[in-house]
């Protein structure tokens, strides 16, 4: 997969491909590269930004700044790159991130995530620029950085080889093998503690009653109790 982020601060993504995980899909040959907005606006000492039409609090990230650095990046009109790749626009007001949405852009060859800041975008950008936005809640961050963060985390997860087993990213919380429900319990060692011990299933070494005990907490816990 190739990510390319559209953002006002590159720097902090050079934390984000530290991450053991993040490494490893960039070893098997992913990319996550974070693109300056300001290396391409067309406007004088970096300014990427400007008053709302109308009036109003904030500032709002102009749309032939945005053009400028897509055109820049990918060497054609921003229009047209949709049919070549997805891009996303980080948004309150998106589609919200789940497990089933993370999985289907796992399996596209290259993103394009754009982050917002201040007031977000004009809303030109989101209706020629985008395929879609994307929300990662119903809450408001300062910009999209965290969110654009959030969502190539639990889509690299999700690409074969990055988590050394894959099985991994296959039975977990939400997942279709789970149904859609929480992941089930997990113990270690020691199997006792201050009285606290691990359940007999769990030691029996009979792994289809080990399954079908992990299957029926995963319902326990998407129910939020004892299973009707």
């Amino acid at each position: 997969m190739n990510a390319d982020v559209f953002t006002l601060f590159p720097g902090w993504f050079g934390w984000f491909r530290e991450q053991r995980h993040v490494a490893n899909a960039l070893a098997l040959g992913h990319t996550v590269e974070a693109v300056d907005l300001r290396a391409s606006t067309p406007l004088k000492w970096g300014q990427v930004d400007d008053t709302p039409f109308g009036g109003g609090a904030g500032m709002v990230l102009r749309v032939d700044v945005m053009e400028a650095a897509l055109r820049t990046r990918y060497g054609v009109d921003p229009v047209d790159l949709r049919a070549r790749r997805r891009v996303i626009a980080l948004t309150p007001g998106g589609r919200l991130l789940d497990d089933a949405l993370a999985s289907e852009l796992a399996r596209e060859a290259s993103l394009t995530l754009l982050c917002g800041r201040y007031e977000g975008f004009d809303e030109r950008i989101l209706e020629h620029f985008c395929t879609e936005e994307v929300s990662i809640g119903r809450y408001v961050l300062a910009g999209g950085e965290l969110a654009a963060m959030v969502v190539l985390d639990t889509v690299l997860r999700k690409l074969p080889g990055v988590l050394g087993d894959d099985e991994s990213a296959v039975e977990e919380s939400f997942s279709e093998v789970l149904e859609g429900a929480p992941e089930y319990p997990h113990y270690t060692r020691p199997a006792e503690w201050r009285g606290w011990t691990v359940p007999d299933v769990l030691l029996s070494g009979h792994h289809a009653r080990v399954r079908e005990w992990r299957r029926q907490e995963a319902r326990r816990r998407a129910h939020g109790g004892p299973l009707p």
